[in-house]
């Protein structure tokens, strides 16, 4: 029986893997409800658990995919590849209404703008003090801060090291899960509660899975306006960071 369950397993790896992303993300939701009373949105609380079981099957299998190098969830490769999360990001913004998401005008592009470059600057001051010199290093975890797509893209066009590469991924998922846990927090503070101000909060804060948690903790009916700059802002990062970002390091460094 176990042999018959093992191959079925292996055989549908791919809807295994939906399973058992459904059924964290079910716990996830009944912790965030019975422990936080939603101040913490699911979400966040499904990000750390599931680092926390990507890093346990590393350590049991000795691979570099996680879970994924055990044979049973060889699917979780598939379904968190590229391909699928950017589809996933195309869909979110299939909601958006044109005619409100054209009332950001200016003050998107100036959200885009800032929440490029701020992060990276910050992100490339936090590299210096920590003892990095190189230009290809800190322009990669400049990246990072930006968002943990930007990162590694701009690690692999650049030729940074692995380390360096999945530190970068490491801020960016930092981040996410802090814009994650304290936008319901500061949502009423700071005005987040129509199309417009939702669009530059998705610019400003830049990671796509921490605006699109935050604001679906805050309403739902937001999340399209946020994610949508969101991802332009991903898009900016990853065309300036490997190019103009890193010309102006190396003159500066």
């Amino acid at each position: 029986m176990i042999g018959i369950v093992e191959k079925i397993a292996e055989e549908q790896a791919l809807v295994l893997s939906f399973a058992l992303v459904g059924a964290l993300m079910w716990l996830s939701a009944l912790l965030s409800r019975r422990l936080t009373r939603g101040r913490i949105h699911a979400s966040a609380i499904a990000i750390v658990a599931a680092l926390a079981l990507a890093w346990w099957g590393g350590v049991v299998t000795g691979g570099k995919k996680g879970l994924a190098d055990i044979p049973a969830f060889a699917g979780l490769a598939l379904m968190g590849g590229a391909m699928l999360r950017d589809f996933a990001i195309v869909a979110t913004a299939f909601e958006v209404d044109v005619v409100e998401a054209r009332k950001a005008g200016l003050l998107g592009v100036v959200a885009l703008a800032l929440g490029t470059i701020v992060p990276f600057v910050m992100g490339v001051i936090i590299a210096w003090s920590f003892g990095y010199r190189d230009a290809v290093s800190l322009t990669t975890l400049g990246a990072g801060a930006v968002t943990y797509i930007v990162g590694p893209v701009t690690g692999a066009a650049l030729g940074a090291s692995s380390p360096v590469i999945a530190l970068s991924i490491a801020i960016g998922v930092l981040k996410a899960v802090l814009v994650m846990v304290a936008t319901p927090m500061v949502a009423r503070f700071i005005g987040l509660d129509n199309p417009r101000s939702a669009m530059a909060f998705g610019g400003l804060m830049g990671t796509v899975s921490g605006v699109a948690g935050g604001l679906a903790a805050t309403d739902e009916r937001l999340v399209p306006y946020g994610a949508l700059t969101a991802t332009f802002h991903t898009g900016i990062g990853c065309l300036f960071c490997p190019s103009l970002f890193f010309l102006i390091v190396s003159a500066i460094a």
